[in-house]
């Protein structure tokens, strides 16, 4: 038996977890600190792959965290977590299921305590994001490319929300 990995095998290694950019704005400051703390909060979510060489992948979580209160901007956190990630000999229709839900769903708790720790040094209540199903999102992405690609093969509705 050799102690040297076969090549033909599927391949997934982590190689490095970094904070690719972070941006922290508190626009009403100091007066935003006087007024009682009741923040309608929200999320825009976003992933970017880059290939890279010889197998390796750039894959960016891109958060957008928003809290209004009394109709004004409290603070917006903008950060973007990366990973590179090796990934060789996968088959085509697994990769776009690692790239595209599972490299993201080891990136998000970095994320999640980049932007409860920003968010905590800006001196407002601490805040946990909730878990995400990343697998859920990366489905749903798919079924708006297939839709925007043949619009006649759906012709339901596919909204949740009442007409």
């Amino acid at each position: 038996m050799s102690d040297t990995p076969d090549s033909s095998q599927p391949q997934f290694v982590l190689q490095r977890i970094y904070l690719k950019d972070a941006s922290f704005e508190v626009p009403g400051a100091p007066q935003v600190f006087l007024h009682p703390w009741q923040p309608e909060i929200s999320l825009q979510m976003g992933t970017e792959v880059q290939p890279m060489d010889n197998g390796h992948y750039e894959v960016v979580l891109s958060l957008t965290v928003t809290a209004k209160n009394n109709d004004s901007t409290a603070f917006l956190v903008e950060l973007k977590q990366a990973g590179i990630f090796l990934i060789t000999n996968v088959p085509e229709q697994n990769l776009t299921g690692l790239l595209g839900s599972y490299c993201p769903n080891i990136l998000f708790p970095y994320a999640r305590e980049a932007i409860s720790d920003i968010i905590g040094r800006g001196s407002f209540p601490q805040l946990l994001l909730a878990p995400v199903n990343f697998d859920a999102v990366l489905a749903q992405r798919q079924a708006q490319l297939a839709e925007t690609q043949n619009p006649t093969a759906h012709p339901q509705n596919l909204s949740s929300q009442p007409q």
